[in-house]
């Protein structure tokens, strides 16, 4: 429909439709200037838009790009909007005035998403399994370091059946002083997190802690404890510089702390602190090291993590938590670690 303007021609840069009052009410729906636009920053628009409404858009010259308003903020314009699945969600929750629905992956399984965009994730591998006592051996087990912890804000999922993979947790090492194992990896998409690193044993040359995501607790005679990666976690405690039977076992690494040392005494270290993530509605921590073998077991890490044992077994990881097992006392099998966990929330 052709728009016979009062005055002046309409010029698009610069006029409002409200000031032309031959303009059809769908031209006034495709067009929402208010001012000049673009703007030469944030500051000008502000003071040309004080009462901006949901839908506005315009763009600044500072930084060269498009912003929409929401509602309640000036947003970056991506074109995409939030992504859509169609599992049943596990559950659903009202925060300052934005709804959210989630779905938790406790073991591997496909995720349907049937609008592309944008979701908040949580990643979590497999938690790995305490060191092994060994029969006449002087060291005690290790703490398994916790599966990696990787939190991604605003992830770009495309519209398809994506494949979700939730990492188990690490046996624990054998009773002959072996090492545990590392933790399964959690994937998806192309977020690839590898599970925790494994507790030192007694026996000779399986006595330092292995690196991965987090890194495992070593054994007595000062052994060192496994490396994390940089941000999954962090790495494991050394082993107590005492070479006893009692001597304590380093913890494991935690997805925000490290594992601590078994010192000089015989108490064996904790195990490294995990993260917390409110995704599900509430503040939930997950991702904790083990703590180590000694006369007195070293504590398991917030968020999941065994404790070490002292007379006999850690105590395991929880599991979907990806926390670490405890390491064990002599001529007992390490505590294994516990399997991971896969969130996603969108907005509804």
């Amino acid at each position: 429909m052709a728009v016979t303007p009062v005055g002046n021609p309409y010029v698009e840069s610069s006029d409002r439709v409200s000031d032309y009052p031959g303009a059809s009410e769908a031209l006034a729906e495709r067009i929402d200037i208010v001012g000049v636009n673009p703007f030469a920053n944030a500051a000008a628009r502000d003071a040309a838009i004080p009462s901006p409404v949901q839908g506005q858009m315009c763009s600044l010259n500072d930084d060269n790009k498009g912003y929409r308003y929401d509602g309640s903020a000036w947003i970056l314009f991506s074109g995409a909007g939030n992504a859509n699945f169609t599992n049943a969600a596990t559950g659903t929750y009202t925060t300052g005035g934005i709804s959210y629905k989630w779905v938790q992956f406790l073991a591997s399984g496909e995720l349907i998403v049937d609008q592309a965009g944008f979701a908040d994730v949580l990643v979590i591998a497999g938690g790995a399994g305490g060191g092994g006592g060994g029969s006449g051996q002087y060291e005690l087990g290790a703490g398994g370091g916790a599966g990696g912890y990787l939190p991604f804000n605003s992830f770009y999922i495309t519209e398809a059946t994506h494949t979700i993979t939730v990492g188990g947790g690490g046996a624990g090492g054998a009773n002959t002083g072996l090492q545990g194992s590392r933790g399964g990896q959690s994937v998806m998409n192309n977020l690839i997190v590898l599970g925790g690193g494994a507790g030192g044993g007694a026996e000779v040359g399986r006595r330092i802690g292995r690196d991965s995501s987090t890194g495992g607790g070593g054994s007595a005679a000062s052994n060192a404890g496994g490396s994390g990666a940089t941000g999954l976690g962090f790495g494991g405690g050394v082993g107590s510089s005492l070479f006893n039977q009692n001597a304590g076992s380093g913890g494991g690494g935690g997805s925000s702390a490290v594992g601590a040392s078994g010192g000089s005494g015989t108490t064996g270290g904790a195990g490294g602190a995990g993260s917390s993530s409110s995704l599900t509605g509430a503040s939930v921590t997950r991702s904790g090291g083990a703590g180590g073998a000694g006369a007195t077991g070293g504590a398991g890490g917030a968020g999941g993590g065994g404790s070490g044992g002292s007379a006999g077994a850690g105590t395991a990881g929880t599991e979907n938590t990806g926390g670490g097992g405890g390491g064990s006392g002599q001529a007992t099998i390490g505590a294994a670690g516990g399997s991971g966990v896969v969130i996603i929330r969108v907005v509804v």
